[in-house]
């Protein structure tokens, strides 16, 4: 009955409490119990995923963590030898100052708000250009899911500007797959390339230094990481003999696969040849590897007799001989060149040679994930159809584009000139992208004070000079180096009166510090 269950409740509520007086059947009723409350979590440090506990990511790492800290400090008061934080770590442009593209933005407005297409404040080709992409969405929104590799008319535009940019070598839309960013497509292809266990563990070529994503995306794959070096005494650029020796020692305990180069490069702003190209292809044919091109920057080319190549073009270009055989994948983003839209997360990759078998279960991988972000196919589709001479928005887009660009180049030049004027900097040319990746000269009383905060001295350095300066970078052991060199990476990105307070900046704290440690 009612009143004797309430009993029956009340009866063995004082039970417990009585007994959790004892310390006795309180310990039975919640077993394992810390003090917190929470008890022992199936999910802790011992049973998660220890891959991921592998997993690091200097870009946002530690220094960053401190960085943001900082900020936060500034705004409740405290007192620094700063006003602000300057966050030169990323290759973020518009976080930097860089201004968006007026027709990319009008018309992914007229996407996001059709009703904008009665205003006439936007020109008829950007009406036009958002109107098209609408009727290729379902229900007419962006709001809806698309197919998984992407809108069709968007990887039709894709093809397009690849067969143009190529000088009219065919490009299949079915072999284009659009991505959120460059970074979700070049992990998609690293999961379908691993395999193994022991020494059959699949192993993939990756430049040092290197852009982080890849040695994350390996040790989360567990695959192996096979390192080869640039070298640096030679502007970073590419020896094959290194890749015949790493592949060569690599052999030994993994299975050698697949060979990613970053053209041009992260961190190291280098533009490889023609030449090297076509022998890095001639490499891959020998030793039957999959090539990965991330050719993300390939409008950042600023230096003097540099040209960007695309990996397909000389690939096809070479002949049957290499073009009917060698696997190639070759990836763009809209988050870098002139757009710098890295948060809309457009992108897209051209796989070349696949087995069709293989491509219908890259097809399956991607979707999984449903989509890319339709806003990022949007805008994708105005970068690689942009306005044409004939239409309202050229002479602006044409404008603004080359000014981005101008820009960037002016920097590239100054920030190379400036830390080469510093005792104990040697700075490369930035020949394209978006960083510089300069070595440095440390006392050895600083790598021992490095070695006993248990940092290594890179990381000491630009601790110290975040602490004193408020300029975030991110260490050279981040990206990885040579033993007994150490290096930062430093974006170009800031407005160029603000480059020239952070090169400033590290001026005199370079100075500074070889004073302190000397």
């Amino acid at each position: 009955k009612p009143a004797d269950r309430k009993r029956y409740y009340s009866i063995n509520h004082v039970k417990r409490l009585s007994a959790s007086s004892r310390g006795t059947e309180c310990e039975l009723q919640k077993p394992n119990m810390t003090e917190n409350g929470l008890g022992n979590r199936v999910l802790n440090m011992d049973t998660m995923n220890p891959n991921v506990k592998r997993v690091e990511y200097a870009v946002r790492g530690p220094i960053v963590q401190r960085a943001l800290q900082i900020e936060k400090e500034l705004k409740e008061g405290v007192e620094k030898p700063f006003t602000e934080v300057i966050k030169a770590n990323i290759g973020d442009a518009h976080a930097m100052g860089q201004k968006p593209i007026t027709f990319l933005r009008q018309v992914v407005a007229l996407c996001t708000y059709p009703d904008l297409l009665e205003d006439d404040k936007f020109p008829e080709d950007a009406k036009n250009r958002a109107r098209r992409i609408l009727q290729a969405c379902g229900g007419g929104s962006i709001g809806a899911y698309s197919a998984s590799p992407g809108i069709e008319i968007i990887r039709q535009d894709v093809a397009k500007y690849i067969e143009k940019r190529d000088g009219g070598i065919p490009s299949d839309p079915d072999s284009i797959y659009l991505s959120t960013g460059a970074s979700d497509a070049i992990v998609t292809m690293l999961k379908l390339l691993t395999s193994g266990e022991g020494k059959n563990r699949t192993g993939v070529m990756i430049s040092i230094p290197q852009y982080p994503l890849y040695s994350a995306a390996l040790a989360e794959l567990a695959a192996v990481q096979i390192s080869y070096y640039l070298d640096e005494d030679k502007c970073w650029s590419l020896d094959v003999n290194e890749l015949r020796r790493a592949v060569k020692a690599a052999r030994e305990h993994c299975n050698p696969r697949a060979l990613c180069i970053i053209n041009p490069g992260n961190p190291t702003g280098q533009v490889q040849s023609r030449q090297c190209i076509e022998d890095v292809i001639r490499f891959a044919a020998e030793e039957h590897l999959f090539l990965m091109a991330d050719e993300v920057y390939q409008d950042n080319v600023y230096a003097e007799g540099c040209q960007f190549h695309s990996f397909k073009k000389v690939l096809f270009e070479m002949g049957p001989e290499y073009s009917s055989v060698v696997e190639l994948v070759s990836f763009h983003s809209t988050s870098k060149c002139f757009m710098g839209e890295c948060g809309f997360r457009g992108g897209y990759m051209e796989v070349v040679n696949m087995d069709p078998e293989v491509k219908l279960q890259l097809t399956k991988l991607v979707s999984v994930r449903l989509c890319p972000p339709i806003p990022g196919q949007a805008l994708l589709d105005l970068v690689v159809n942009p306005p044409q001479p004939d239409e309202p928005s050229y002479a602006t887009f044409i404008k603004e584009r080359t000014a981005n660009l101008d820009i960037l180049a002016e920097k590239a030049k100054m920030t190379e000139q400036v830390l080469n004027t510093v005792p104990g900097i040697h700075c490369n040319p930035v020949q394209g992208a978006m960083y510089t990746f300069p070595r440095l000269s440390l006392p050895e009383k600083a790598i021992n004070a490095a070695k006993e905060k248990g940092q290594a001295p890179d990381m000491f350095y630009c601790m110290k000079l975040l602490e004193e300066t408020g300029i975030c970078l991110v260490p050279g052991s981040g990206f990885g180096q040579r033993d007994g060199t150490y290096h930062f990476r430093m974006t170009i990105l800031p407005a160029t009166e603000k480059l020239k307070v952070v090169l400033e900046k590290i001026r005199e704290f370079h100075k500074r510090f070889t004073e302190e440690f000397s």
